[in-house]
């Protein structure tokens, strides 16, 4: 039986909140060997042959990428990037699947989700947590194509607080397992190998059950406003009998197992979405530089620039803070979740905002049906939502960085507004720590000299963020868990943190190599670590300065009203 693994690992996000920064984690840069560099290429090389015969709009029409796709992509390794190759897969780490993931987010949203839901999460609970005969039961089809996973979570009740499952399943007493309940806005739940998480007596459990089971229903399928190539499927189960051998994990261990599958698969999400964002800008440089007004180019307008720049700038900055949060799995001793969750929601709100400026650089064409911007406005606007809510992660990146905090401060809890001269003794050390936090920031070890004067800024913003964090802490105490604006506020912050290092260590890597571009990587990364310390600091200096009382006294009486109640 294979069970969770529980070993406490660093984090380089929540050393951040207590003012920390942990260099070793980050710096140097992740890279791939030369050889490792080389199969990446042929295997991406091998997507593309693959999918220049794929039509995004026709499968959009027909409501699926095609058989025949997922066949040759079979046939090729791709539906088992990361599986080991003795099951069939091309045995792939992390950076290197996401690498090849990629390309399918170039080509088209839907299909990078399909593939998403097969292996990002469908497959990977089996490559994690199955036991030897598990995998060689299930992974060969899977990797080959010839069966499709699914991962099956959200219920009609249940959506962002997924530990409240209302599936149940009920161990028998030849050790299977009765399953009852539904689920709904499953991808691939009319497939074949269905990864179920249900409650239990024994605490959570995941359960791998089988198209064809008796008790098993699909249907009907959801018509959504975008990816109409994936199918969307409610699944029901009533009296559905999983054989004991179906178990995945231990009883009790099927929450953590959730948890983790969408950790491995969220950063997935942000390589497809600079994939999609590098496409965006080419067809915007396409036509900016071919469409003509006023007597010359459009791309020749400084607002046009500003839109060109500024997609660049952001994909540098998703592509280097995923392929570092990837760097982090493949190393294998370090708690990635924040990252993961943070690039995650870097990545899919950026990515909304890259189309927004594609779409308005190209004017009424893009809004025209038929237009791959067209096509991109139906299928990017559920990234924000879906495999963790964007809100819900800022809250679940916050909530964890001030628990790191709160443990260092165990005066935090005698802290009471209404005993002021408690609360001068517990403030009197907050001080004192922050006068000297100020005096002698962290700073990260490892950054090219010439990125000296970013890393002394971002050693500032991490002093700040502790102070913050620590000033949040005292101020609410236990009820900053219910304060989430100041959880957002802190989240973007360490966010914008984490995003300026991975591009410092990027950029690092590459002076410290003498690149032939390493000069115009070094002044693309000190752009985007000025505009992203900028961010920082608004929403560090809002957690002093801010209107969030009259945004809640308007929020409460505009649901007393029902709405919007003023008249002319």
């Amino acid at each position: 039986m294979t069970s969770v693994d529980r070993t406490v690992r660093p984090s380089f996000t929540k050393s951040l909140f207590a003012g920390r920064i942990a260099s070793e984690l980050v710096l140097p840069f992740p890279h791939m060997s030369a050889a490792e560099k080389a199969r990446v290429e042929t295997v991406s090389a091998s997507a593309r042959e693959v999918l220049a015969g794929y039509d995004p709009l026709k499968a959009e029409r027909e409501g699926w990428i095609g058989d025949d796709l997922v066949r040759e992509l079979g046939e090729r390794g791709l539906m088992g990037l990361f599986v080991s190759e003795e099951y069939g897969g091309l045995g792939l780490g992390q950076s290197a699947y996401c690498r090849v993931y990629e390309e399918f987010g170039r080509v088209d949203g839907t299909l990078a989700t399909v593939m998403g839901v097969h292996q990002s999460i469908g497959t990977k609970p089996l490559h994690l947590y199955g036991t030897d005969d598990q995998k060689a039961r299930w992974l060969p089809d899977l990797a080959s194509g010839r069966k499709l996973a699914a991962f099956v979570l959200t219920e009609p009740n249940v959506g962002s607080d997924a530990y409240a499952l209302e599936t149940r399943a009920e161990r028998q007493s030849d050790g299977s397992w009765l399953l009852n309940g539904e689920k709904r806005w499953i991808g691939n739940g009319d497939k074949d190998v269905l990864t179920v998480f249900a409650q239990s007596d024994l605490g959570h459990v995941a359960l791998i059950v089988e198209k064809g089971m008796d008790g098993l229903s699909t249907g009907p399928r959801f018509e959504t406003h975008g990816l109409k190539a994936n199918h969307l499927q409610r699944v029901r189960f009533n009296d559905v009998r999983v054989p004991a051998e179906n178990l995945l994990g231990e009883p009790g261990d099927g929450f953590r197992i959730a948890v983790n599958t969408l950790n491995n698969g969220r950063m997935s999400m942000g390589t497809a979405i600079a994939g999609g964002m590098k496409r965006f800008l080419q067809l915007s440089l396409e036509h900016t530089e071919a469409r003509h007004q006023f007597g010359r180019p459009l791309a020749d307008f400084e607002m046009v620039g500003d839109k060109l720049a500024w997609m660049t700038q952001q994909i540098y900055g998703i592509e280097s803070m995923s392929y570092l949060t990837t760097g982090l799995v493949d190393r294998g001793d370090t708690d990635f979740a924040l990252e993961s969750a943070m690039t995650k929601v870097a990545a899919s709100d950026t990515g909304w905002y890259a189309l927004n400026r594609a779409v308005q650089l190209h004017g009424g064409e893009a809004y025209m049906e038929g237009h791959p911007l067209s096509k991109a406005l139906r299928d990017f606007r559920i990234f924000p939502i879906f495999e963790g809510a964007n809100d819900v992660l800022r809250a679940f990146v916050a909530l964890n960085g001030l628990k790191t905090l709160s443990e260092e401060l165990p005066d935090v809890a005698s802290l009471s507004i209404g005993a002021p001269g408690r609360a001068l003794g517990v403030l009197a050390p907050y001080v004192a720590g922050r006068v000297q936090r100020r005096l002698r920031p962290d700073r990260p070890v490892g950054v090219h000299p010439e990125l000296a004067k970013q890393a002394a800024e971002l050693g500032d913003q991490v002093s700040r963020l502790r102070e913050r964090t620590e000033g949040a802490l005292r101020k609410h105490g236990r009820k900053v868990q219910e304060r989430q604006l100041v959880q957002k506020r802190l989240a973007d912050a360490a966010s914008g943190i984490y995003a300026q290092t991975a591009v410092l260590s990027r950029a690092s890597t590459a002076l410290q190599e003498a690149r032939v571009d390493s000069d115009a990587e070094r002044r693309l990364a000190v752009g985007f670590c000025k505009q992203s310390a900028r961010g920082v600091s608004r929403q560090l200096r809002a957690l002093e300065v801010n209107d969030d009382r009259h945004a809640t006294e308007l929020a409460a009486s505009t649901r007393a009203s029902g709405g919007y109640d003023f008249t002319l």
